[in-house]
């Protein structure tokens, strides 16, 4: 059997993840059972102490084993912790040595959503990619510039390391994780014990791009908003450049460092995201939503849409907007 370490973190931790995780794979073993064969997994919740009270106040979590009682594990399961990741960090600080001396005697490591900021503080995703809620990318890259943060990846493994993307996404990396430990079977009754999809490799459709903001640069935020503001139009970086009085060579690299996308790249996801929109809330055809965010050429918008949302438009306002379907 696998032995797996759910980690109970102090502070606020997302109680889903922990429970979650525990009762699917838990529900393989059923599986496994009804099928006459062993148990997969010896799933275990792993804390710092018996009892961890969460910092809301609604919930307490009851842990099986403390750190120091787990002599051998497969598997360690870091779930999102929801406090200020350096607050999160300090008062979970003993689990940092743990992880590492058990990743390094043979253990895999696993971190769910934002739990990654976390993992990322044991130094073991330095070097590799790493996926977490799109909301909080950004952040982690000016916390952690030596880690390859993936926005769009729903998941990621590199040497015995796993990541996932935002909130629900974990069931996505555990459905892997299955696959993988008890084979591709187990992995699609789990699936549909719980309904969920399977194979899914992005979570780029769920993206909301809100612009990269959080830096000090005030002329790349002015640059930031005129682009917002003129989306429709065809403007040319040189033409942004003479807006702000500075060279296109000073404006690329300031612009780059700030928002870590190229002014192109910039207005694209701008006027895809002005797309999305009205794909999501109006009865406009697709070539009226190309033509209103400043496109002519159809495969063109098509194939820069897919690139950035991982749908067509035709599919990302199929799933989002049954009124438009219907018409």
């Amino acid at each position: 059997m696998k032995h797996i370490s759910i980690l109970v973190p102090r502070g606020h931790t997302s109680v889903v993840n922990i429970g979650g995780t525990h009762q699917i794979l838990n529900q393989v073993n059923g599986i496994m059972a009804e099928k006459g064969r062993d148990p997969i997994f010896d799933v275990h919740l792993v804390g710092l102490e018996k009892e961890t009270r969460q910092s809301t106040g609604l919930f307490a979590i009851n842990t099986d084993c403390l750190i120091e009682e787990v002599d051998r594990t497969d598997l360690i399961v870091i779930p999102a912790i929801h406090d200020d990741p350096r607050k999160g960090i300090d008062q979970n600080s003993d689990f940092i040595p743990w992880i590492v001396d058990h990743y390094k005697a043979g253990a895999e490591v696993a971190s769910l959503c934002v739990g990654a900021f976390f993992l990322a503080a044991t130094g073991l995703l330095n070097g590799k990619q790493c996926a977490t809620h799109w909301m909080h990318a950004d952040s982690f890259r000016q916390m952690y510039p030596e880690v390859d943060m993936v926005d769009e990846k729903i998941m990621t493994e590199e040497d015995g390391i796993y990541t996932s993307g935002g909130a629900y996404a974990f069931t996505d990396l555990l459905l892997h994780i299955i696959e993988k430990y008890a084979g591709r079977e187990a992995a699609i009754l789990a699936s549909k014990a719980f309904s969920l999809d399977i194979d899914r490799t992005t979570q780029s459709a769920f993206i909301i791009f809100e612009g990269q903001k959080d830096h000090n640069d005030s002329k790349v935020i002015k640059a930031q908003k005129y682009i917002e503001d003129h989306y429709q139009d065809d403007i040319k970086v040189n033409q942004l450049a003479e807006e702000l009085a500075m060279s296109r060579r000073t404006l690329e690299r300031r612009f780059k460092k700030a928002t870590h996308n190229t002014v192109t790249e910039y207005k694209q996801r701008v006027k895809v995201e002005a797309a999305k929109k009205d794909l999501e809330v109006t009865r406009k055809n697709i070539s009226e939503v190309m033509y209103d965010v400043g496109y002519s050429d159809t495969k063109s918008f098509r194939n820069l849409f897919r690139r950035i949302t991982g749908l067509t438009p035709v599919e990302y306002r199929d799933k989002y907007n049954k009124e438009a379907v219907a018409v």
